[in-house]
C-alpha cells in the first residue's frame, strides 16, 4: 500500500530509502540503511522484521538475491509482501509478491529500485525511476524527485498520508545517517517533506558553523550561519546567529537591526545574548553592548 525507492549513489556510496503511503507512520515501517551494509525497503503487507534482518544478513556477506531468498524462504506470507534490498555496492534484488493488491510492481537501474502497490495505475513505478534519473544533486533530493514523480502519475489510489526519507553514508558506525526525516501524519507529505529537507539542509549548514566557531574560525562560520538563514529566514533561531555573524564580518548595522527584530519577536533571545561566553563567539558580548548604548545604530 505505498511506493518507495531505494537506491546508492554510486559517487558518494551513500545509500538510501525513500518512501509514501496512505498510511500512518510509514517511515517507521518500510524504510531501513545501514551505512556500508545496504538498504530495504518493506511494504504492501509489511513484515517490518525483513529490514533489521535484511540488513543483518547483507552485512554477513551476502549478495541481495541470497538475503531475499533466505527472507522470503521463512516466511509463510511472503506472497503478499513486496520487499526490496540493495546492498553496499549497488546490488538490487526485488520481490512482488503475486498476491499484492494491484496496481503493483517494480523496475530496477543501475544501482536503483523502485517498487509499489495499490497504485493508481502501472505508470507509477516507471515514473519514479525516470524521475530519479532526470534529477540532479545529492542522493536526497533525488529520492525525493522520485516520490514526486509517482505523485504526478496518480501514485497510491487511497490517496496520501506519510513519508519519510533515509540517507546513510557509505561507512561508519550502523547507527549514523546523514538524512533521516519523517512525516508521520499531513494532508500533503511530500510538500512538508521538501519543506523539511530544506530545513535540514540549513541547519546542517548551522551544525558545520558551531563546528567552525568552535575551532576559533568565526569568519568562515559567519559565512554558514548566513547561508542557513537564507534557507530559512523563518527560524529565529538561524536569524540570531546569522546576525552574530554580520558583526563578526563587520556588518554592524545589518547585524543590529537583525537581532533587534528577533528579540522583538521573542524576548528570551535578549536573554541568551548576554550568557553567551566570549570564546564561544566574540561578536556576542560587543552586539549586546551597542543594543543597550543610546545612540547605537537603529
Amino acid at each position: 500500500m505505498t511506493y518507495s525507492i531505494v537506491a546508492r549513489d554510486p559517487g558518494s556510496g551513500e545509500l538510501g530509502v525513500a518512501v509514501q503511503s496512505h498510511w500512518f507512520s510509514v517511515g517507521s515501517i518500510v524504510s531501513w540503511a545501514e551505512p556500508g551494509a545496504g538498504a530495504v525497503a518493506t511494504q504492501a503487507n509489511a513484515e517490518i522484521g525483513y529490514g533489521p534482518r535484511g540488513l543483518e544478513l547483507l552485512r554477513a556477506g551476502l549478495e541481495p538475491a541470497g538475503a531475499l531468498a533466505r527472507l522470503r524462504a521463512a516466511d509463510e506470507g511472503s506472497a503478499t509482501r513486496q520487499v526490496a534490498v540493495l546492498d553496499g555496492r549497488g546490488r538490487v534484488a526485488v520481490h512482488t509478491g503475486e498476491l499484492c493488491i494491484p496496481f503493483a510492481g517494480h523496475i530496477c537501474g543501475e544501482q536503483v529500485s523502485c517498487q509499489a502497490n495499490m497504485m493508481a495505475s502501472p505508470s507509477v513505478w516507471p515514473a519514479m525511476l525516470d524521475g530519479y534519473r532526470q534529477a540532479s544533486g545529492p542522493l536526497a533530493w533525488r529520492l525525493l524527485a522520485a516520490l514526486e514523480a509517482a505523485e504526478r502519475r496518480g501514485g497510491d489510489v487511497r490517496g496520501r498520508q506519510s513519508a519519510a526519507l533515509l540517507v546513510v553514508p557509505a561507512s561508519g558506525e550502523r547507527w549514523r545517517s546523514t538524512v533521516s526525516l519523517r512525516v508521520e501524519d499531513h494532508p500533503e507529505p511530500l510538500i512538508e517533506l521538501r519543506r523539511l529537507l530544506v530545513l535540514w539542509q540549513a541547519y546542517s549548514l548551522a551544525g558545520e558553523a558551531d563546528q567552525l566557531s568552535g575551532e576559533g574560525r568565526h569568519d568562515e562560520a559567519a559565512e554558514r550561519y548566513r547561508a542557513a538563514s537564507e534557507l530559512a529566514p523563518e527560524k529565529l533561531e538561524l536569524r540570531f546567529w546569522a546576525a552574530l555573524g554580520s558583526w563578526q564580518r563587520g556588518e554592524r548595522e545589518r547585524a543590529l537591526t537583525e537581532l533587534r527584530e528577533v528579540i522583538a519577536t521573542a524576548p528570551a533571545w535578549r536573554e541568551l545574548l548576554a550568557r553567551i561566553p566570549p570564546q564561544h563567539t566574540p561578536a556576542a558580548r560587543e552586539a549586546l553592548l551597542h543594543l543597550e548604548r543610546p545612540g547605537s545604530v537603529r
